[in-house]
């Protein structure tokens, strides 16, 4: 890690909008501490002077220990000026069927909000002062489907997203004590692998009349991490094409 370049901690980086979010945060010559359940994908060409990689599982406590532990020897001592919480768990049953309230295992609900809710959480507090040392930002990855239902989305996601939204808003509170800014971004249908067919039903429904892509999500997380967004905090930037408006 050198002085000259800011850095970043991307969650979920393995593949979708973590991925795009990797690539675009190096490209624009940040370096980047990467995290997923698996070793990084050979076809990312990762540059090993500029990056770090760690597996680790978030949905559990050595997960996180280890992320923690690892970035921060990373860092050795330097500020830390981005934490992107992407990573999240979207369970479905083996028909594909939708799983709400009375279906579905309540434990599956338990390591959704493991993932989508309390690593964001707790990640938060483990980098807290690395943050605080490059005056830097958190973007937490949430979902058009926290704020109305969803037809494919399963209860326990949606319902997941909602909570990281509220927590998006008293992270901003607290971390604003530290320099650190929160935010959020809520993306719509992405084109992304978690994506079935069915969806493409949802098009007429966005007004700029297609999908999303990963590149679309990440340019706005990179906007939020920027020093072009210094005075935005507390804020849940639509990424919809404005199908969250109906």
């Amino acid at each position: 890690m050198t002085d000259a370049r800011k850095t970043a901690i991307i969650t979920g980086a393995s593949r979708g909008i973590g991925h795009a979010t990797a690539r675009l945060f190096f490209d624009r010559d940040w370096e980047i501490i990467t995290c997923s359940r698996d070793e990084a994908p050979p076809e990312c060409g990762r540059d090993p002077r500029w990056t770090t990689h760690i597996p680790a599982d978030l949905g559990n406590a050595d997960g996180i220990t280890e992320l923690i532990g690892q970035a921060t020897k990373a860092l050795d001592g330097k500020p830390l000026h981005a934490l992107v919480n992407n990573a999240g768990l979207s369970p479905k049953s083996p028909n594909k069927e939708r799983l709400g309230c009375l279906n579905g295992d309540i434990d599956a609900w338990r390591d959704v909000f493991e993932i989508n809710f309390y690593a964001p959480l707790k990640l938060g507090r483990g980098f807290a002062s690395a943050l605080h040392k490059g005056d830097g930002a958190i973007v937490n990855v949430t979902s058009i489907a926290g704020h109305k239902i969803h037809p494919f989305a399963g209860s326990a996601y949606s319902i997941s997203k909602a909570a990281l939204s509220a927590l998006t808003r008293e992270m901003a509170n607290e971390f604003s004590a530290l320099n650190v800014r929160v935010n959020a971004v809520c993306p719509g249908e992405i084109e992304t692998e978690m994506i079935q067919p069915e969806y493409e039903v949802l098009i007429p429904r966005i007004p700029l009349n297609r999908m999303g892509t990963a590149d679309d999500v990440a340019r706005s997380i990179f906007y939020l991490c920027s020093d072009d967004a210094a005075y935005v905090t507390g804020t849940e930037l639509w990424v919809t094409g404005g199908q969250h408006m109906f």
